[in-house]
Parts: structure tokens; C-alpha cells; sequence
């Protein structure tokens, strides 16, 4: 299973904000808990996230490092664990890793060659989510409040409210 992180575990910020420093970092409510039932599924548990805020200059990789040492830190809290996680801090169309492109997915793969994205998933609440999963054959999940309408329905393979539902289908997935 792949997570992305803003808006699906974490609260997002404005449109042109970023998570720039730790203290910044909030779950959302459910996230602990959808890692957790994949914990105990024994799902491999990874995210995967643009954060061009680097490539802007509104933060370092260090701060991207620690921003994500929080994360772990607060689902480590409520008993969940990410296997690993993956971040493109390029700028639009300047590299192969930011999604809508595979290559976060590719890079998760190399370094854990038992991964099958037939048998995988990706769960995000945008359609550059939805599009890097399908160009490697991976079910879509999106996370989609009602009356948020990011992403028309019929794009993902399934649509959600939450991440507590989608670690639910997955698991309900043979």
C-alpha cells in the first residue's frame, strides 16, 4: 500500500503552503488507525509525496527530514509504523519522481523487489495519486470528501472518505 502524505495523513495545507517545519505536521483523524489495520494485515506501508516547498526554497531537506521524523514519531504513538518513505522535492516537470510520474513508485520497488504493483495500491486525495498508480497497474483508492470534489469519481478505482476505508477495502481485497 502506498500513502500519500498531505491530505491523506496528514491535514494539507492551503494551496501554495507546505509543511515546512515539524510542529506544523497534524494527522488527520483515522490516519494513525488506517496504518495501524495495515500494520496488522501485514501490508507493506509505504508513502510517497511531492514536497516542492524544497525545490522553492521555503525549506531545506533537513527540514523535509524532520517533518517526516514527526510523522513517524505521532503513528508511532498510536502503535503504526510506514515501512519507508519517499519524497520528490523537485519542481514541476523537472525530474521522473513527482507524481503524476512513477518514479517514487519505481524507487520503492528497486529497493524492495518483493513489491507486486499488481497486487498493489495507492490511496491520495488528488488525481496526480490516481495517475501515478495507473501507469504501473496499481489499484487507485482517493480520498474524496463530499462536496470537495478534486477528482471526478470515475478516475480512481475506488473513492473514499477516509483513510480508515481504504486501509478497509484493501484488506477486504483478496
Amino acid at each position: 500500500m502506498f500513502l500519500d502524505r498531505d491530505g491523506t495523513l496528514n491535514v494539507k495545507p492551503r494551496d501554495g503552503e507546505y509543511v515546512e517545519h515539524p510542529d506544523t505536521l497534524e494527522l488527520l483523524p483515522g490516519a494513525a488507525e488506517a496504518v495501524r489495520m495495515l500494520n496488522r494485515a501485514g501490508v507493506w506501508t509505504g508513502v510517497v509525496t511531492n514536497q516542492r516547498g524544497v525545490a522553492l526554497g521555503r525549506m531545506s531537506g533537513e527540514d523535509l527530514d524532520a517533518v517526516h521524523k514527526r510523522l513517524e514519531h505521532l503513528l508511532c504513538l498510536e502503535g503504526a509504523v510506514v515501512d519507508a518513505i519517499y519524497a520528490c522535492p523537485h519542481g514541476i516537470d523537472e525530474c521522473e519522481c513527482r507524481k503524476p510520474r512513477p518514479g517514487l513508485l519505481l524507487q520503492a520497488q528497486r529497493e524492495h523487489p518483493a513489491l507486486d504493483f499488481a497486487r498493489a495500491a495507492i490511496v491520495g486525495d488528488s488525481s496526480s495519486d490516481v495517475q501515478a498508480g495507473k501507469c504501473l497497474g496499481l489499484t487507485t483508492i482517493l480520498i474524496s470528501e463530499r462536496g470537495r470534489g478534486v477528482v471526478p469519481p470515475r478516475v480512481a478505482d475506488h473513492v473514499v472518505t477516509d483513510p480508515v476505508q481504504a486501509a478497509s477495502l484493501l484488506i477486504a481485497t483478496p
